[in-house]
């Protein structure tokens, strides 16, 4: 089994402390590696190593044919290609994002940007779209200074779902830390809440 765990905060992780999202997710990587000892793991940090943004300059490199590229645009297309390779060649992917305004960070979006492309990553047929990164199980951890999952202000699962159904993958689950920046009792039961379901998606019953 190989894993792509995707941590999407711009806080770092030292002693225990710092991003939430990222201290989860790998949490549940290692829930999932204990059912998987000769599973594979593969860090992505778009905190620490941020993608750029899709720019005027990035389409232009997209759309210009290969053998016409400039060695600037040539290798701002080569960053997203080793992206999506390394997408492609997971079982599972791991996101860890906390919530910014109701969405997810400008990191994860640059990455989605990046991985989503037309003729490799979904087509257009005469049915419709297709994806086509497909067969991938996808766990999101979303970390949250308020509630809001169910709510009209998550504008987090509904986008990711949509996101990467589109790019084929239909299996996600989601994970809620929910209430952190409520207080520190609010902030512990969110903390509980998110590790009780980690516990449950791994649960003998469930896996």
């Amino acid at each position: 089994m190989n894993i792509l765990q995707i941590n999407s905060s711009a806080r770092r992780v030292q002693n225990g402390q710092g991003s939430f999202s990222t201290r989860l997710a790998s949490e549940l990587v290692e829930a999932l590696r204990a059912g998987q000892p000769d599973a594979r793991l593969q860090v992505r940090d778009l905190g620490l190593n941020p993608h750029p943004a899709l720019d005027e300059a990035g389409l232009a490199a997209l759309f210009t044919p290969a053998e016409q590229r400039s060695a600037e645009q040539a290798a701002r297309v080569a960053a997203n290609d080793a992206l999506i390779a390394e997408l492609q060649a997971q079982d599972v992917i791991v996101i860890a994002t906390p919530m910014i305004n109701f969405a997810v960070p400008t990191q994860l979006k640059n990455w989605i940007d990046a991985v989503a492309r037309a003729g490799t990553t979904f087509r257009y047929t005469a049915n419709g779209p297709e994806g086509l990164v497909k067969g991938k199980k996808v766990y999101v951890v979303v970390a949250s200074g308020g509630k809001h999952a169910g709510q009209a202000t998550d504008g987090i699962t509904p986008y990711l779902r949509t996101v990467l159904g589109f790019l084929g993958m239909s299996d996600v689950n989601f994970v809620y830390a929910e209430g952190l920046g409520m207080g520190p009792e609010a902030e512990a039961a969110g903390v509980a809440a998110a590790r009780a379901q980690i516990a449950e998606l791994f649960s003998p019953a469930t896996v």
